[in-house]
């Protein structure tokens, strides 16, 4: 059976763990060379390990313009182009309003907003004509949410990325979509809860209460669809954004 991105060079941003992870996972598997970026040296060695000889990892923080220079230098030497880039590096806290500091809402933006822009930007001699490029943003963009309100504002900007670039690159063909997930078993997502384990579990059961299909989501059920834009069978696909959250958000 031929592979969806057989021969193709991707960069999997915030790769470590996750979606990214499991996303870099299902591109190596589909063909593509891929190239992961994650902040701790640690942790993107063992996300490596888990992906396999098509992976290449290098340490990167997606809002250091710095880091990004490095990044595409090494992917230009390496490989010399790009033909995917999955923008998945972010995160942000839970503060509600009266309790936001400066400094959380600058982390939120730095991480989701400029470190968005700035990945995509910088790749853009590298991109091939007709390249995909996929953005992690969130359903809670189009939700309120109690208590989330700056990262819901930084993803909702992410959405319009999406609608911008791709009549920016019109001329080049370069395909620019969005995944939205909604409540995903992730440890950016545990995490919220705190350290207790019990914490934890009782916020997906909350959150699987809300969600139609009654459960929350896997990592692998968003990588699935990042294939998807990044290969050939989303061709004419540009400018959208694909909700992968058990209908959450739709009902």
């Amino acid at each position: 059976m031929e592979r969806k991105l057989e021969g193709k060079i991707a960069v999997v941003t915030g790769g470590t763990s996750g979606i990214g992870l499991a996303t870099a996972k299902r591109f190596a598997s589909e063909g593509a060379q891929v190239f992961v970026t994650g902040r701790r040296k640690a942790e993107l060695e063992a996300a490596v390990a888990a992906i396999g000889p098509k992976a290449t990892g290098i340490q990167s923080d997606s809002a250091s313009l710095t880091d990004l220079n490095a990044l595409y230098e090494r992917v230009k030497t390496d490989a010399g182009r790009i033909d995917v880039l999955f923008v998945n590096a972010g995160g942000g806290s839970m503060q509600p309003l009266g309790s936001i500091t400066e400094e959380e809402y600058d982390d939120t933006f730095n991480r989701n907003v400029k470190g968005v822009l700035f990945t995509v930007q910088k790749a853009l001699p590298l991109l091939v004509d007709g390249a995909s490029v996929i953005l992690t943003a969130s359903n809670v963009s189009i939700k309120g949410t109690p208590a989330f309100s700056v990262y819901s504002a930084s993803k909702a900007a992410v959405r319009n990325f999406a609608r911008s670039w791709t009549l920016d690159l019109k001329p080049r063909g370069i395909r620019v979509n969005v995944i939205s997930p909604g409540p995903i078993r992730t440890p950016g997502l545990v995490d919220l809860a705190g350290p207790d384990a019990a914490q934890q579990q009782g916020m997906l059961d909350y959150m699987a209460s809300t969600v139609p299909l009654g459960r929350v989501g896997e990592p692998d059920e968003v990588a699935r669809v990042a294939v998807f834009l990044a290969s050939s069978d989303s061709s004419f696909i540009a400018g959208t954004e694909i909700f992968v959250d058990g209908g959450q958000a739709q009902i």
